[in-house]
């Protein structure tokens, strides 16, 4: 390319940006002004794990969320295998006795808990056996699956 070119060339890259950086600054300000509309966000976690340590984290996770996001949220956990003694009137795992009621709490921000049935059926659970607020649900792994179809993310420890 001849000199000429090159500074053609460079006066239409400069021309470009200079046109199009303001453009994008300004649909940036757009969307993230206070008057834009807020996005509603779906979560589904998996609860697979009675372990202190998981459990805990998990309900930590949640509450953290639903505090920042308040009503512009939906969380639903899924409990199976291990995790679902969590959900359970009395637990044959070992459960903080906090959790359960720190689930409960969740469960009246709008939280949903869901119980795997499969998982209740390998332990001689019914519904009796679960606290109040749980849901049961056929099959954990096909709640997650359908839940994920409808949009939520999928949160896992």
């Amino acid at each position: 390319m001849t000199e000429r070119h090159l500074s053609l060339h460079s006066l239409w890259l400069l021309f470009f940006l200079a046109v199009s950086l303001p453009l994008a600054s300004a649909v940036s300000a757009e969307t993230d002004s206070p008057d834009a509309p807020k996005k509603h966000h779906k979560l589904v976690y998996q609860l697979n794990k009675a372990d202190p340590a998981t459990v805990r984290s998990v309900l930590f996770s949640i509450t953290e969320m639903k505090e920042k996001y308040a009503d512009d949220i939906d969380i639903v956990v899924v409990a199976f295998g291990p995790g679902i003694h969590l959900l359970a009137q009395h637990p044959r795992r070992a459960i903080d006795p906090r959790r359960p009621e720190q689930a409960e709490y969740l469960s009246m921000t709008g939280v949903q808990f869901h119980a795997c049935a499969n998982t209740m059926k390998g332990l001689h659970w019914t519904a009796n056996d679960l606290l109040d607020f749980a849901e049961v649900v056929p099959v954990g792994a096909e709640d997650l699956m359908l839940l994920q179809e409808q949009g939520y993310s999928y949160i896992s420890w």
